[in-house]
């Protein structure tokens, strides 16, 4: 079983798995992707993929055995509660291949918050797989829980995001800067005429994503540009470079520092 406790300091790109019938259905918006997006970046990470997904066992189970198998940190918001539609416990369980068992400190923590009320019902949050650490809940004290590099959480924001702020704090040291992007609007050009630009620069920029985003409608036009954290600056003064000499206009150069912020224009 792999360690939930990470020593590096590196930038990690972090999964997102919202979890729940009623986020599916329209019943309830996903707040969490935003969010998350923020939270990350402003620990110096990244949030590479979002998933929701149904209280659907079969479909948890091979969804969260999948990204199991791969090294991505991942949250998982919903299904940790006690009634019959909240499946995530069981199927976290069996996706890493473990028992469901009474976590003691978790029954500890339910039953000191909730007394005689704790049964019979409540504490079937205690219930959780074998091996998992905790996941403390500063908003009502029921845990959550980490297992293979996963960290389930509640589907509730006021809960969810505090404890994903204390994972990050906790075993996930802060990265390097705040993720950045340089990019072009360019107007008249068809995107297909990119393509050679970019396979020569693709090869040189091993720690940065170089993007093309075509925009439609009234004013249509192509963001061509370079995400990352460490030298965007001179990686974006190259892709003009490559623009000069494929004979384009740069245009209207936008800049956006952190990602979730509106990006103001400038030339």
């Amino acid at each position: 079983m792999r360690s939930e406790t990470s020593s590096a300091s590196a930038s990690e790109a972090f999964g997102l798995i919202v979890i729940g019938d009623e986020v599916l259905n329209g019943g309830r918006s996903d707040k969490h992707l935003v969010q998350f997006k923020t939270l990350l970046g402003e620990h110096g990470h990244d949030l590479a993929w979002h998933w929701v997904l149904p209280d659907d066992p079969p479909v948890l189970i091979d969804h969260l055995r999948f990204s199991m198998s791969r090294a991505d940190p991942v949250f998982v918001c919903g299904g940790i509660g006690a009634t019959s539609d909240d499946r995530t416990r069981d199927c976290a369980a069996a996706a890493a291949g473990v028992a469901i068992e009474r976590h003691p400190q978790a029954q500890t923590l339910i039953e000191e918050r909730f007394g005689d009320q704790a049964y019979p019902n409540r504490i079937l949050m205690a219930d959780l797989p074998a091996g998992c650490t905790l996941v403390p809940n500063r908003y009502n004290r029921v845990p959550g829980f980490a297992l293979e590099r996963h960290w389930f959480l509640p589907g509730f924001p006021q809960m969810a995001w505090p404890m994903a702020e204390w994972v990050l704090d906790a075993q996930f040291p802060a990265a390097g800067g705040m993720l950045r992007e340089l990019a072009v609007e360019l107007r008249g050009v068809p995107e297909s005429s990119l393509v050679p630009l970019m396979q020569r620069l693709t090869g040189e920029l091993v720690d940065l994503k170089l993007f093309s985003l075509p925009h439609l409608g009234e004013d249509p036009h192509i963001l061509l540009g370079v995400r990352g954290r460490a030298g965007v600056e001179e990686a974006f003064v190259r892709l003009c470079q490559e623009l000069a000499a494929d004979g384009l206009d740069a245009g209207d150069v936008r800049i956006r520092t952190p990602l979730s912020s509106p990006m103001p224009r400038t030339r």
